[in-house]
């Protein structure tokens, strides 16, 4: 699993001209999901995204960690994670999940957030061409790579 995890002032996510979620001070997180990402891969994502020290401390050092803060979540399935610009200028997708496999381990995902900051995550809708409005803070922007796991 691949994600972005971005601190945000707010964020909201519409589908058409509707609304579909919106939070404020927090996290938005985009999160891609490759053919062999399993339990494990949810779990160790999300037990790191929510313990992140990126917010401020009464010092103004990023010492503070989602729940510490008490902020929201936006979770928001993005496959593009997942592309390759080795050939030409088009971008391959072909190392992310087919929806089949992508959208239950997405739900996984969201279900670990939710256990790890003990309160509902926001998201957007699978597989729906969404449009998505953020005001990042800091600017803060984390890339995550379950298979790195650094």
């Amino acid at each position: 699993m691949r994600a972005v995890v971005q601190r945000v002032a707010r964020a909201s996510v519409d589908v058409g001209a509707q609304a579909v979620a919106s939070i404020g001070p927090g996290l938005l997180v985009l999160c891609g999901v490759g053919p062999a990402d399993g339990d494990s891969d949810c779990n160790w994502l999300a037990h790191k995204i929510v313990r992140l020290r990126i917010f401020n401390d009464d010092a103004g050092v990023m010492n503070r960690s989602l729940l510490e803060v008490g902020g929201a979540m936006l979770a928001v399935s993005q496959f593009t994670l997942y592309a390759s610009t080795r050939k030409g200028a088009r971008p391959s997708y072909s190392a992310a999940a087919p929806p089949e496999l992508a959208a239950p381990r997405f739900d996984a995902f969201v279900r670990a957030l939710e256990r790890e900051l003990c309160k509902p995550v926001a998201t957007g809708i699978f597989g729906a061409d969404m449009q998505l409005s953020l005001v990042n803070d800091g600017p803060v922007t984390i890339w995550l790579d379950t298979a790195a796991r650094e």
